[in-house]
């Protein structure tokens, strides 16, 4: 989910303050191991946690992370987590690794930097709609625009 991206990390950005991101890896669905054909036994088994508005689009991100990561020779966790670290305001993610497999990929991710294509590539399937106010500023106020209000992706408005 990235809806914080519409006020919190804009006034994170704007007051100095840094986001600590939980559950960065939505309970495993953006580690790359879960695939369209293979749904998390959570899923299986009615979990509803993290609620998943649009299932294609979640499978469209796993899919760049899992390209991403197949081309560097890395897991999609490892992709995922390092473009968070990325973003604005954002200073630590609470991981929740089950073994220390997981842990020491996850914590690779600290050292892992993105080229700004795989950026962009993640970016493009996963950014959130530029609902209204911000499209209206997109228009009326883009030239005023200072580092908070940049955040929020409006290219495509």
């Amino acid at each position: 989910a990235r809806e914080a991206e519409y006020e919190l990390l804009p006034i994170s950005v704007d007051q100095g303050l840094g986001v600590l991101v939980w559950s960065p890896l939505a309970g495993g669905l953006l580690s790359g191991k879960y695939h369209r054909d293979s749904p998390t036994a959570r899923q299986l088994g009615g979990w509803k946690e993290p609620p998943i508005r649009d299932v294609d689009r979640l499978w469209r991100i796993v899919d760049v992370l899992s390209d991403i990561g197949k081309a560097r020779g890395i897991s999609g966790a490892q992709v995922a987590l390092a473009w968070l670290l990325g973003r604005p305001a954002v200073s630590s993610l609470v991981i929740g690794a089950r073994n220390e497999t997981q842990l020491k990929d996850n914590l690779a991710a600290a050292s892992l930097s993105l080229s700004e294509e795989e950026r962009q590539r993640l970016d493009s399937v996963s950014r959130p709609p530029v609902l209204y106010p911000y499209w209206h500023q997109q228009f009326t106020a883009r030239d005023r625009f200072g580092p908070a209000d940049k955040v929020l992706d409006r290219s495509h408005a």
